[in-house]
């Protein structure tokens, strides 16, 4: 059975039993802050464990896309290593949000497996949570009851809270669960050892690959367990573990799920898998992390050096440097491999397989970047080595390594014993708590548990029709942050909209009969809008009347209906290929990311401006429709974005049906006249594929044409006011040029002389000709083009000039070929001991080296320097 029959079987099982088949949420989260990535299939439904939102259907069943890279979840450093952990993966789940329990989900999942998928029952085990005396948890008694009317109870193991008692993280959802175990070793094998010996031992063929949990707590803050509302099963089952199993492979990545990738990679290396240890891991890193990466970027996340950015430039760069390493990758690769993938996923996830071009030149650009990088680090590590005393690579040097230029641990330790050294790995490890202290200590956030208010009721956003209300406080909660102390409020219902699809939350006041709170940001957490607040009311029972600041509201309008006509004129303007990728908007300026493969022309560019402000002048209507069905608002020609989740009921906003219909939970302008006047203020590029806009629109663009036209009328004053203002200050610019070339000569010609003259006054000191003066040059460059035209003259040359440039220090040392084939001096270690006199550093090569300071007054020292070193 292949891999893509063993998916449809189990959503087809499912769906028999009542279940409704919902599509993958993205791998990247939008509002959850407690998570970067998707990394379960429980993520997307987390709101109906907790109780903040009503599921449209009870039984729901899928194939997620799951990421576990950081946090409580991360299995980065085994991926590769071993045969079964994964970067990216599929989990295959079913799930009842208040409806069956434990006995028919254990019932199911016994007759999938044994009955459906044929696997040998005598190979399967079980667990069940022994419970945990210290949380007061008992043990599963029901699991283990329903467990014994399928399988003989020597094979229902009794599992710890580690292994058998499910957390989302360090808050939310979670409960006992029961894991299934398949044991894949040979005949043999199992004669000599039970598998029962081996569940949960890490064992490579006796493996978890189905996990039922039974969702019954909700972990609070101060770590305490509170039931929650309803009981509900949550299961997740590894795809590519249960593939392994059903195919009778050893490794997952013997499966058609990575075969066409390692195939691909194997021919391209000219290796063969399965024929070298450090060769097979390396395929297995790319296979597996192209998987990842591709399916982020695809999702909306581009690889940059902050958040879920970082953690996907750091998995893709992790498969560079094992191509480079040990299957000669030097130039870019792994974009070639999205094209295989893509049509191997496209039936069931078909958004790669769409922007398969744009991922492929995301992806080409950070390979060539890293790769430029991997050899800037082994150039560094030849200085290293240069200047090392000793066989040992500090830690401070092998940390500078990985910090500047990416270079883990293990690369730098490969190529150290390449060349016959050793890393301090102690203390390079001490160098990477330092940092990871540092980090904790920035991001370091204490978040209070929710305490309940008023009524659990259903908080209603109420900000497109009203910006003003009274309301009341549901819940609150206290957060600490750098040592700064915040709370979040929920209201039940509110007119301040929430940080979502690139809009900035609203800002305002709740005021009662005695005090007034102001609200700093509003953002949302899931499906709650949270409100935050420097000061908790004194009465939060109190009635409060909630008013935004309608000023920011107003102008954070007019820019977010201006990028909507913006996304429109460029589809228009450079072809129906561009699609959004990234925006903010807010009350002063937008920002809109989109994919295109080249700068824009002036002439686009302000093709682009002119449609917009057409459109403005035309003063065209709001059509909004709220609560549209996903399809018929595809029928209208809206645009779904990948990386977005939607509902099955979706908000259309319309600004001329032929020109721009767009899914958008984002407040607008009633009409585009509002918007008043836009331009462009920036084009440039953010990632291969993907260019921004800066853009302003109403009051500040009113001011910056206002302020534009008065700097031009300033510089119409210095040229006196002339006729043709152009003319006059591109003949500037010419004379200007000219006098230039006329003082490049002159400066050329004083270098010339004084290289004359330093030559005349070279003297030949131990067999070699010695110039050892303080001089003064032009710039940085006459200086080296001194030092490299006396080397022209001299082949036994040890020069060394104290340079005033331009009233900055400088230092250089020159070697001749003949001196610097004796290796008597290195002009590189030579400056840097110079370079204190000046209260500098530099460096170079072993023949050339300068070296720049602050200390104009040490050029003097640097000479008498000089002549104790060549003594």
């Amino acid at each position: 059975m292949d891999s893509g029959s063993i998916r449809r079987k189990f959503l087809e099982f499912f769906e028999k039993k009542g279940h409704t088949i919902v599509p993958s949420a993205p791998l990247v989260l939008k509002n959850d802050p407690t998570l970067l990535f998707t990394n379960s299939g429980m993520v997307q439904f987390k709101d109906y464990f907790l109780g903040n939102a009503q599921p449209k259907n009870r039984r729901v069943a899928d194939t997620q896309k799951c990421l576990r890279v950081s946090g409580k979840h991360n299995d980065l450093e085994e991926v590769g290593i071993d045969t079964y952990h994964h970067t990216m993966f599929e989990m295959l789940g079913n799930w009842s949000f208040g409806d069956y329990f434990k006995k028919d989900a254990i019932a199911w999942a016994w007759e999938l497996l044994t009955e459906e998928y044929k696997l040998p029952k005598d190979r399967l085990y079980v667990t069940v949570f022994e419970g945990d005396a210290k949380e007061n948890l008992p043990f599963d008694q029901d699991a283990y009851d329903f467990w014994k009317e399928h399988i003989a109870e020597d094979r229902i193991l009794r599992g710890n809270k580690k292994d058998n008692f499910w957390e989302m993280g360090e808050t939310g959802p979670c409960g006992p669960c029961s894991e299934i175990h398949v044991d894949l070793r040979s005949e043999e094998e199992v004669k000599r050892l039970p598998g029962k010996e081996l569940v949960n031992q890490s064992h490579p063929q006796v493996i978890e690959i189905w996990n039922n949990v039974f969702m019954e707590f909700n972990r609070k803050a101060d770590k305490s367990l509170e039931k929650l509302p309803a009981q509900h099963v949550d299961t997740g089952m590894g795809f590519e573990r249960l593939c392994m199993a059903i195919q009778k492979k050893t490794s997952n990545y013997d499966t058609d799920v990575f075969t066409p990738l390692l195939s691909f990679i194997g021919q391209a290396a000219g290796v063969a898998y399965k024929n070298n240890e450090k060769t097979d891991i390396a395929m297995r890193v790319i296979a597996d992390h192209v998987r990842a990466v591709a399916f982020a970027i695809a999702d909306g996340q581009l690889p940059s050096n902050t958040g879920a950015g970082y953690v996907i430039r750091r998995i893709l760069r992790r498969a560079v440097r094992y191509g480079f390493t040990f299957l000669n990758f030097k130039e870019p690769f792994i974009y070639k491999l999205v094209p295989v993938l893509g049509n191997q996923l496209k039936e069931v996830f078909p958004e790669l397989e769409s922007q398969k071009e744009y991922v492929g030149k995301v992806i080409f650009e950070e390979e060539t970047s890293f790769l430029r990088t991997l050899e800037k680090g082994l150039k560094r590590l030849d200085i290293i080595q240069a200047e090392l005393k000793g066989q040992v690579i500090s830690g401070t040097l092998a940390f500078e390594l990985y910090d500047t230029f990416g270079f883990p641990i293990d690369l730098t330790s490969l190529i150290a014993r390449e060349r016959g050294l050793s890393v301090d790995e102690d203390s390079f490890k001490a160098e990477m708590e330092k940092q990871k202290s540092r980090s904790k200590a920035d991001a370091a956030k204490e978040t209070g548990d929710w305490i309940t208010v008023g009524a659990e009721v259903k908080p209603e956003f109420i900000g497109y029709d009203h910006l003003e209300a009274d309301i009341r406080i549901l819940r609150y909660r206290k957060i600490k942050q750098k040592n700064k102390e915040l709370f979040q409020l929920v209201f039940d219902r509110t007119p301040f909209y929430a940080e979502s699809g690139g809009q900035v939350g609203d800002t305002g006041y709740i005021e009662s009969v005695n005090e007034k709170i102001y609200i700093q940001d509003t953002r949302k957490e899931n499906e709650l809008i949270v409100h935050f607040t420097e000061v908790l009311p004194e009465n939060l029972q109190a009635s409060f009347h909630a008013q935004i600041d309608k000023q920011k509201r107003q102008l954070s309008m007019d820019n977010h209906s201006a990028t909507h006509l913006l996304h429109a004129a460029l589809r228009q303007v450079l072809g129906k290929h561009v699609e959004q990728k990234g925006s903010l908007v807010n009350d002063r300026m937008l920002r809109f990311d989109f994919s295109h493969f080249s700068a824009m022309t002036a002439g686009e560019i302000q093709k682009v401006e002119h449609i917009v402000n057409q459109k403005i002048r035309e003063n065209i209507a709001l059509d909004e429709r709220r609560n549209v069905p996903i399809e018929d608002a595809k029928k209208l020609g809206a645009m779904a974005l990948f990386g977005e989740k939607y509902g099955d009921h979706v908000r259309v906003i319309t600004f001329d049906p032929k020109f721009s219909v767009e899914l958008c939970g984002g407040t607008h302008v009633r009409a585009t006249g509002q918007i008043g006047l836009f331009k462009i203020v920036s084009e440039s590029s953010v990632a291969a594929g993907v260019r921004r806009i800066e853009a302003i629109t109403a009051d500040e663009a009113e001011r910056y044409v206002s302020e534009s036209l008065g700097l031009l009328d300033q510089v119409r004053d210095l040229f006196k006011n002339p006729k043709d203002l152009l003319a006059s200050t591109q003949g500037l610019l010419e004379e200007k040029h000219a006098l230039e070339k006329k003082l490049e000569a002159f400066q050329q010609e004083q270098a010339n002389q004084l290289k004359d003259q330093l030559a005349s006054r070279a003297q030949k000191v131990n067999g070699y000709h010695l110039i050892l003066e303080k001089v003064t040059v032009s710039s940085a460059d006459a200086l080296k083009n001194i030092a490299y035209g006396l080397r022209n003259q001299f082949d036994d040359l040890l020069l060394i000039l104290a340079a005033d440039v331009e009233g900055k220090p400088q230092v250089a040392v020159m070697l001749g070929d003949k001196l610097a084939e004796t290796n008597r001096y290195h002009a590189g270690n030579m400056v840097k001991e110079l370079a204190r006199e000046i209260g500098g550093g530099g460096g170079g090569q072993p023949f050339f080296a300068t070296a720049g300071g602050k200390n104009l007054d040490g050029l003097s020292a640097v000479l008498e320097k000089a002549r104790k070193l060549i003594q």
